[in-house]
């Protein structure tokens, strides 16, 4: 490519599709070749994968793609997080052995972050790794962890020091989670589903490669990780769309939301599903109410923001700039667009929300649209966490003083035994 502009780009990523986008192909196989050719993520560096695209360009890749539905690398679940965290502090051995797996979907991956006695706090992790021989070896326990059931590899914050102070004794690992050391248990959800899952990791190992940058670096690690979490938090809201058609690409595609891809399935829900707001007010005929309307366009009129705010947070992201407050802004905002959400579908189905299962309206949707939301203002930090970090680094208020920062976490008092 000589010049690059929407038009080059466009016509070379059309010639691309048209000489090698086959429905026919096995999704793996289909997602080997977009991973190799560099468009299945453009804006990556070129080594590892990409383009060396300027973000503002994906768009034009993507309407490309759109254009002849094709079928792009896999994009959903935390995989995205373990790619960003790694392409940001991984080695060259952690970019070649995994980047290319999770981009085919061939590894699932899972955060292993919340603990008991920890969730918001994620720095007071009390899971210990210590190194014994020429390995680590944990012991601790982690929970609401979504897939962790299904997962191949796990991002884990350990502590390796705890005569340090509380951030700077943490360190970040990839861990293998289909060894005998480590023991998975769903977790029942009031929606239905059973996403999240405990584990508890019992002289579960690590080899010292699986470290992510140094020892005691964790905490650096997992604020990568957690502001790409916040900058996503919309991203699954249609990451479920499928097509029917007949070609083995799509039947594997049908197959790996059905089942890979299963826990997610409801996070569409969980964000209120903002999409079904006006069809349903007109399905009900709610739409000629003045003051349902006046609801319906305040709900609009903030997702709308909401998503301008996530594409700049999007463009940061990926023009590598330094991790900035719009990820807890969209993520505090998708809160209070899911809640707004709920609320109105609420009103628009009158006295039937209160009905679950085939008798609740859309065959069940509207249900557990109402008993998803919540989780919205707690997965990925709460509502208050985003709150502290937006009045710290926009507005520059003093930070909170919580008595357990100038001491070695060892003489930190915890609600958990460690």
């Amino acid at each position: 490519m000589t010049e690059l502009n929407e038009a080059s780009v466009r016509a070379e990523c059309r010639a691309w599709l048209e000489a090698n986008w086959d429905p026919n192909l096995g999704l793996v196989e289909w997602r080997h070749k977009l991973a190799e050719s560099g468009w299945g993520n453009p804006h990556w560096p070129s080594r590892w994968y990409g383009r060396d695209l300027p973000v503002g360009l994906v768009p034009v890749v993507e309407e490309e793609f759109k254009r002849v539905g094709a079928i792009g690398v896999a994009k959903a679940g935390i995989r995205v997080l373990a790619a960003a965290t790694i392409l940001a502090h991984g080695t060259d051995m952690h970019k070649e052995k995994f980047l290319l797996r999770i981009m085919t979907g061939e590894d699932t991956w899972c955060q292993l972050f919340s603990e008991p006695g920890s969730g918001s706090d994620v720095a007071g992790a009390v899971t210990r790794a210590e190194m014994k021989g020429n390995q680590w070896i944990i012991n601790g326990q982690k929970v609401w962890t979504t897939s962790a059931h299904k997962a191949h590899w796990g991002l884990l914050l350990a502590r390796t020091d705890w005569d340090k102070k509380k951030h700077a004794g943490l360190s970040y690992f990839i861990i293998d989670m289909k060894q005998p050391g480590v023991t998975v248990q769903p977790l029942r959800q009031m929606n239905g589903h059973a996403s999240f899952n405990q584990v508890f990791l019992t002289d579960a190992t690590v080899q010292p490669e699986f470290l992510v940058a140094n020892v005691g670096d964790g905490w650096e690690v997992t604020t990568t990780t957690l502001m790409h979490e916040r900058r996503g938090a919309d991203a699954l809201r249609t990451w479920g769309q499928q097509s029917d058609r007949p070609e083995r690409a799509y039947a594997e595609e049908r197959a790996e939301i059905a089942t890979t891809m299963e826990p997610y399935k409801w996070y569409p829900q969980r964000a209120g599903r903002v999409d079904l707001i006006v069809p349903r007010a007109q399905e009900t005929g709610a739409i000629n109410d003045p003051v349902v309307r006046q609801e319906i366009a305040k709900l609009l009129t903030m997702s709308k923001s909401a998503e301008w705010t996530a594409r700049r947070a999007r463009t940061a992201q990926e023009q590598g700039r330094p991790q900035g407050p719009e990820g807890s802004l969209g993520k505090l905002a998708s809160s209070h667009i899911a809640r707004a959400a709920a609320r109105i579908h609420t009103q628009l189905a009158g006295a039937n929300a209160m009905l679950t299962g085939e008798d609740s309206p859309m065959g069940g949707v509207i249900a557990e649209i109402l008993v998803s939301v919540p989780a919205t203002s707690i997965a990925g930090g709460t509502d208050e966490i985003q709150r502290n970090i937006i009045s710290e680094r926009v507005l520059k208020m003093p930070r909170e003083r919580t008595g357990d920062s100038d001491k070695p976490f060892k003489d930190v008092p915890r609600n958990t035994v460690a």
